[in-house]
């Protein structure tokens, strides 16, 4: 039988060819955040890096976590609908949203004790949100002063996320500070009269200052460099808050007033100079009622599943609420997205804007600010390759056409 294939000894030098060795790298961060090429993976580099109490705060949602598994779900049931034969060399990703620019159709959202997360905690978003050209917002109850943002991120946009709190002053002082900073919008938050319950936190203990009980310095053991630098870096500060301690459902409680109403938004519109939105509208009626008082913008949030569980899911609603209201006021949307395709999704679906909390803050953990630079590398490379696949040219041409939400939760006729 002849030989279909002529077989001979391999030579040294093409085996040298074929075999490459890569240059081992020194530095440990560089390498870890190198390796993961998703949102997930930077997930499971900082449940590994961090404390469970903390890991938990920032990944948990209330009750049994059902409106932050429903709505990433809701993104996970997108089917795309591509063009063919458009020449798409290059694609834009800028946008306009609350008067001002934003080179990626998303800006880092809100989030409360973020220097617990790592130390660097605020200052590291906000400069990463101003090397990326996207806005950085700061929260009320975040750990790093209005004016220490601002001079973290000096040439960028920062927004401001305010609660109204029992004690009215703390609130308008806030909206005073942040405007004499020079930040651009302010988000009026409105699903938070009350803490959820948090269930992953009652468990754990977790509390402002971390408490040390046996279970938490068995969990710290393997994880020395996150004490470390909670010990040795500047006492923890909140911005609205003269007392820290207590589990962080009872600060919450302290500070959250669930007699908030119109007239609150009222006396902070009266006091804020830029652009006001409100955040965690989750009905199309108060999306509606909003744009008749004029209002510059929405979100549609559920607060990441944080507090109402069984919520809305903002992605769900998002057609109806742009369909009412989207000639009207802007409406951006968070809760759920760790894909720069939901980015592209929701975009389709007629949100100005998006806002990403969780995909941050697993880059904090895992990084510091690199860690958030490779997340926002991550969904940004995410969203191009998604608009190419697509073969549209920029954020304009995508529209509700290259979008079917399949239906898993439908509901029943009332």
């Amino acid at each position: 039988m002849t030989a279909l294939v002529q077989r001979q000894m391999p030579r040294p030098a093409e085996l040298l060819e074929l075999v490459k060795f890569r240059k081992p790298r020194l530095d440990g961060r560089a390498r870890r955040l190198d390796e993961a090429l998703t949102i997930h993976d930077l997930r499971a580099i900082a449940k590994r890096r961090t404390p469970r109490a903390v890991f938990d705060y920032t990944d948990g949602a209330a009750e049994g976590e059902l409106s932050l598994a429903r709505a990433r779900q809701a993104f996970e049931d997108v089917e795309f609908h591509p063009s063919v034969l458009r020449s798409v060399p290059e694609v834009d990703t800028s946008t306009t949203v609350f008067g001002g620019p934003s080179a990626l159709p998303f800006g880092i959202a809100p989030t409360g004790f973020t220097r617990l997360m790592h130390t660097e905690g605020e200052t590291a978003g906000a400069g990463a949100a101003g090397a990326a050209g996207i806005p950085f917002t700061l929260s009320t109850l975040g750990t790093t002063s209005i004016e220490a943002v601002r001079a973290a991120n000096p040439e960028g946009r920062n927004w401001f996320q305010l609660y109204v709190m029992r004690d009215r002053e703390i609130s308008y002082d806030l909206t005073r500070r942040a405007a004499a900073a020079g930040f651009d919008t302010l988000f009026f938050t409105v699903d938070t009269p009350v803490a959820g319950a948090r269930l992953r936190d009652t468990r754990n203990g977790f509390s402002i200052p971390p408490r040390l009980t046996p279970s938490t310095v068995l969990n710290t053991l393997p994880r020395p460099w996150w004490w470390w630098d909670f010990l040795t870096t500047p006492t923890l500060e909140f911005a609205s808050l003269t007392s820290t301690g207590g589990t962080v459902g009872e600060l919450l409680d302290s500070a959250m007033d669930p007699s908030i109403s119109y007239e609150d938004l009222e006396v902070i519109r009266g006091l804020w100079p830029g652009r006001l939105v409100v955040k965690g509208v989750q009905t199309v009626e108060d999306a509606k009622n909003l744009a008749d008082l004029g209002v510059d913008g929405i979100v549609l949030s559920n607060h990441g599943g944080r507090q109402l569980d069984r919520a809305p899911v903002p992605f769900h609603l998002l057609p109806k609420v742009v369909k009412e209201v989207g000639g009207d006021l802007e409406v951006a949307i968070d809760t759920g997205i760790m894909h720069g395709a939901d980015i592209v999704a929701a975009v389709a679906l007629g949100a100005r804007f998006t806002l990403v909390g969780r995909a941050y803050l697993y880059g904090l953990m895992a990084g510091g600010r690199e860690g958030i630079d490779r997340a926002v590398r991550l969904l940004s490379t995410q969203i191009v390759r998604t608009m190419k696949l697509l073969q549209v040219s920029c954020l304009d041409e995508l529209t509700p056409r290259h979008v079917t939400q399949l239906a898993r939760l439908t509901p029943m006729p009332r």
